[in-house]
């Protein structure tokens, strides 16, 4: 009975960890849409007399370009380290903004190269071949075995899956870009090269 509630409570903080992220982006995306589109879009449509469709949508996109741009400078980082600073002595605050901090570091990988590359790899038996991602290489302590790390993502979101290490025999490589690959996970295989 003990390992069915522990069963239980770790495949539901599992379940919470992977929808965080995507609640968090919808939230913050919704408010940002309403904020600006019922106020600001408002305001607008006052002055001008007439409504502007899809003003909302680009003031929003506007303000995003420009909370990046803020945040990519010294100033801009400073304010976003205070705030991440504030966030983190909230108890239950700290926990959802940490998986979000995560979420949105992990996305801002492919600019570092966080995927080398894709390649296919057999997963749940011989013969039968998963999409994943190559993040980098270890070697095994116990033997000096150079292996490859693969993050081995969940269709339809990729923001869950598997790290297995594996040897380099094993990964069978493809002439797929990262994003060609991300295409067919997202999509369950609907979209994507016809070859390999």
């Amino acid at each position: 009975m003990k390992s069915l509630f522990k069963h239980i409570r770790t495949y539901i903080f599992r379940g919470l960890l992977a929808v965080v992220p995507l609640v968090l982006s919808f939230f913050v995306i919704r408010f940002l849409y309403l904020a600006v589109d019922q106020k600001v879009a408002n305001l607008i449509e006052k002055v001008v007399g007439f409504r502007i469709p899809g003003l909302g949508i680009v003031l929003v996109l506007l303000i995003l370009y420009l909370l990046g741009l803020g945040a990519s400078h010294w100033a801009g980082k400073q304010v976003f380290g205070l705030i991440g600073r504030m966030m983190e002595r909230i108890p239950i605050i700290k926990t959802i903004y940490h998986v979000g901090k995560q979420f949105s570091t992990a996305l801002s990988l492919p600019e570092k190269q966080a995927f080398k590359r894709a390649v296919l790899v057999e997963h749940f038996k011989p013969g039968v071949h998963s999409v994943a991602f190559v993040t980098g290489e270890t070697t095994d302590a116990k033997n000096g075995e150079r292996l490859i790390k693969l993050f081995i993502p969940t269709a339809p979101n990729p923001t869950t899956g598997f790290v297995v290490m594996v040897a380099p025999d094993k990964v069978r490589d493809v002439s797929w870009t990262v994003p060609e690959a991300m295409n067919v996970v997202i999509s369950g295989g609907i979209i994507g090269p016809d070859a390999f």
